[in-house]
């Protein structure tokens, strides 16, 4: 089976945020997929909905079917480097900050005529 992915990497999301939103999509029809997140109220989600229109976009560069009739196949969440900060508290204290990234891939793949996954 051939599939089309696009991977964004060292995105400023906590992977705990962005892994429901994964999740919600995994194994969608893309039309499906993409309301879902058009309409879903968080940060992550509209960084996913990029992401599976560039996934999308290339498949059609690899000619494997229309954007209607494809699945997202493959989908998952990393977890990407920690930025380190400190946020300063009273009586000359500090306390420390993770801002957490993520590597998010999405995969889409042209379904067969039972519109079932191949």
């Amino acid at each position: 089976m051939s599939e089309a992915h696009a991977i964004l990497r060292f995105v400023r999301v906590a992977p705990r945020k962005a892994k429901p939103v994964i999740d919600m999509i995994r194994g969608q029809q893309v039309p499906m997929a993409l309301a879902m997140l058009k309409h879903t109220p968080r940060h992550a989600a509209r960084v996913v909905e990029k992401l599976l229109r560039s996934a999308v976009a290339n498949a059609e560069l690899k000619e494997l079917g229309d954007s209607e009739s494809m699945v997202v196949s493959r989908a998952f969440v990393n977890c990407g480097p920690t930025y380190k900060r400190v946020r300063a508290r009273s009586m000359g204290r500090a306390n420390a900050i993770q801002k957490r990234t993520s590597h998010i891939t999405v995969a889409v793949a042209a379904s067969d005529s039972r519109g079932q996954r191949k």
